[in-house]
């Protein structure tokens, strides 16, 4: 199986040489690289040049909107597709099956959707919407029958509890349609995903959970005569040792204020979301100083999630052993991954430069950009020697 990899775009309050946090309706705190389009250019022109297939970008009151940000990028980048995070309850169906098309047509098929229901009723309502969790849950489910519809070019009349459409007809059918790609613990967002998902996103667990978690959607897609691809949402910290890769662990270790962890951890507490109590559970919401401790599988590392809503962990080591867990994951089913690091720009290169071509070599992975012919660095080292 060949794998899949994406990259991050911190729209999320900008990127920085520390855990830049945020999420789940907690503020994102300082960080030291503006969100602006110079600098995720460069991040996204690194993504597509070390062989990311997409790059998501979130969605969410502390970020900037990520359907304009990918449209500005879309300009500024060649090849790389865009993960785009939004919210359905935000928008209508065909508001948003209409974006997606002009999206997918003007950019050249640049566009991927990763839907992301809300998990917290509390930043839902700065938005307007005062629905509880499960019946999200439930619009969601109505919203993308009657989006996939619109994409297949049906003309939709749906009345249903949530939604209501009559008579909808598409002039922007998407070319080719978007992946759709969902997360979510709960058992609501398991039936949705079933029904609905391209690829089911998970954030990084140890293998074992992240095993159950392919098994249970697996389960209820195939409930439906569907097979799903499956995502796995992780930070790198990769260097040529292991031990560099640990100290550098440890220096953002260090870094996190006392005050800021329990500003973040008492905002997460409250969450809602199922996948946010898991990432909690694996770190407990305290340290004692030493990153080491806080690792909670070979080379995954929990520390990200003390001062970070939604994805927590981290693939900490050298290339090789960073490359080894991936392969750890792929064998449970893991097809995709979604990656970042601090920052991101170089992060990519730590990544890209390092364990990618580890993984080439195994056969896991082939760049998906065109073929690069290197001739040879020293002039007429091929050549036959004069007579």
């Amino acid at each position: 199986m060949s794998l899949t990899f994406h990259w991050f775009l911190p729209t999320n309050g900008g990127d920085g040489r520390h855990v830049v946090g945020g999420g789940h309706g907690v503020d994102p705190g300082a960080a030291g690289r503006p969100a602006d389009v110079a600098y995720l250019t460069q991040v996204a022109r690194a993504a597509e040049d070390n062989g990311f297939e997409a790059a998501l970008t979130p969605t969410g009151a502390w970020c900037e909107d990520a359907w304009l940000s990918t449209a500005m990028l879309a300009q500024t980048s060649e090849r790389l597709k865009f993960l785009v995070a939004f919210r359905p309850g935000l928008l209508s169906p065909f508001v948003a099956a209409q974006m997606a098309g002009t999206f997918q047509n003007l950019s050249g098929g640049r566009l991927l959707l990763n839907v992301v229901t809300g998990g917290e009723s509390h930043e839902q309502r700065m938005f307007g919407d005062f629905l509880d969790k499960d019946a999200r849950y439930a619009r969601c489910g109505e919203f993308l029958d009657i989006v996939t519809r619109l994409w297949d070019g049906e003309t939709v009349d749906h009345d249903g509890e949530h939604l209501r459409v009559e008579g909808a007809t598409l002039g922007q059918i998407p070319s080719p349609r978007p992946d759709i790609y969902f997360g979510g613990s709960s058992p609501a967002a398991g039936e949705v995903a079933a029904r609905y998902a391209d690829v089911y996103l998970t954030w990084g667990e140890p293998p074992e959970a992240v095993a159950e978690k392919i098994a249970w959607i697996r389960g209820l897609a195939a409930e439906q005569g569907r097979e799903v691809r499956f995502g796995i949402r992780m930070h790198t910290i990769t260097r040529d040792t292991s031990a560099e890769a640990w100290a550098e662990a440890q220096r953002l270790l260090d870094e996190i204020r006392p005050e800021d962890l329990e500003r973040v951890q008492s905002g997460l507490r409250r969450s809602e979301s199922e996948g946010q109590r898991r990432m909690l559970d694996l770190h407990g919401g305290t340290t004692d100083g030493d990153a080491r401790s806080l690792e909670i599988h070979p080379n995954v590392w929990a520390g990200v999630g003390l001062v970070r809503g939604g994805a927590g962990t981290a693939l900490v080591g050298s290339h090789a052993e960073v490359a080894d867990r991936i392969e750890e994951y792929a064998d449970l089913g893991i097809s995709e991954f979604v990656l970042s690091a601090y920052p991101h720009l170089e992060g990519a290169y730590w990544f890209g430069e390092g364990v990618l071509p580890i993984l080439a070599e195994r056969g896991r992975w082939k760049h998906p950009g065109p073929e690069r012919h290197r001739g040879a660095s020293v002039p007429f080292a091929g050549g036959r020697a004069a007579s």
